[in-house]
């Protein structure tokens, strides 16, 4: 018996891997986070499969389903949102699989912030623009931010910013980015990425505050910030010039 965690990706059902999907179909029980993985994505499963809604549930009932099917010697599809590396509290799952010696395997999923740049049809790291791109949070209820991971902290580098959990935070998110990256610093946010409802707000850091409270937005969305998101007249990247020289193309001098 194994616990299969899957990332389920960003919303659309057609963007799971296909190694997820396929894990799927042969989990005989699957559980799910009802309030934030779309319904299309249970067709993957077989039929009589055990489905368990676990939005209404606490780690502990968590962990019983998995006591209950590792007796039962059955495999589990665990499926999550997004990607399972970032904000997927998959590693508290994980630690008591181990105290339970319960195998457990980790399908990768694509991430919202993928999903969110491919709708807005931007690359996020541009040369000699921004090269970084950083991943990060606002505290919140469920979790608070470790001392030295700081909004200023990281906008001191210049990078792209990936803001996730923050929307309802974004007057304080503006007021602490301004002095770094300038009132006319591009912004995007992408509420709920490749659903059926994605909606996008593009403008500038000194004004999107505004944006988001006169759309309504109050819930899973995610926040760019960075030069990137509007550059123009950048250098090509030297990959496909054609003097430089590498190991799957002959060109001119190194």
């Amino acid at each position: 018996m194994t616990v299969h965690f899957i990332g389920a990706g960003p919303g659309a059902a057609d963007l799971i891997t296909v190694r997820g999907s396929n894990l799927l179909a042969q989990c005989p029980v699957c559980l799910y986070a009802g309030s934030i993985v779309p319904p299309a994505l249970l067709d993957y499963c077989g039929p009589g499969t055990k489905l368990v809604d676990t939005a209404p549930m606490n780690l502990d009932q968590i962990e019983a389903e998995y006591l209950a099917a590792h007796r039962a010697g059955l495999d589990v599809a665990r499926l999550h949102s997004g990607d399972l590396a970032v904000y997927s509290a998959v590693a508290e799952q994980i630690r008591r699989l181990e105290r339970h010696d319960i195998p457990y395997t980790l399908t990768p999923g694509v991430p919202a912030f993928a999903a969110a740049a491919a709708a807005l049809g931007r690359e996020l790291t541009i040369p000699e623009v921004a090269q970084s791109l950083v991943l990060t949070r606002m505290g919140g209820r469920a979790s608070r931010m470790p001392e030295r991971e700081t909004l200023a902290a990281f906008a001191a580098t210049g990078s792209t910013l990936a803001i996730h959990l923050a929307i309802q935070a974004i007057d304080r998110l503006v007021e602490e980015l301004l002095p770094l990256y300038g009132a006319e610093c591009p912004v995007a946010v992408v509420v709920r990425a490749t659903w059926p409802d994605e909606k996008i707000i593009r403008g500038r850091l000194g004004g999107v505050a505004a944006q988001v409270a006169a759309a309504g937005i109050d819930r899973t969305a995610l926040i760019f910030v960075g030069r990137t998101l509007a550059a123009e007249g950048f250098r090509d990247s030297a990959l496909y010039d054609p003097e430089y020289r590498r190991r799957y193309r002959e060109g001119g001098s190194s």
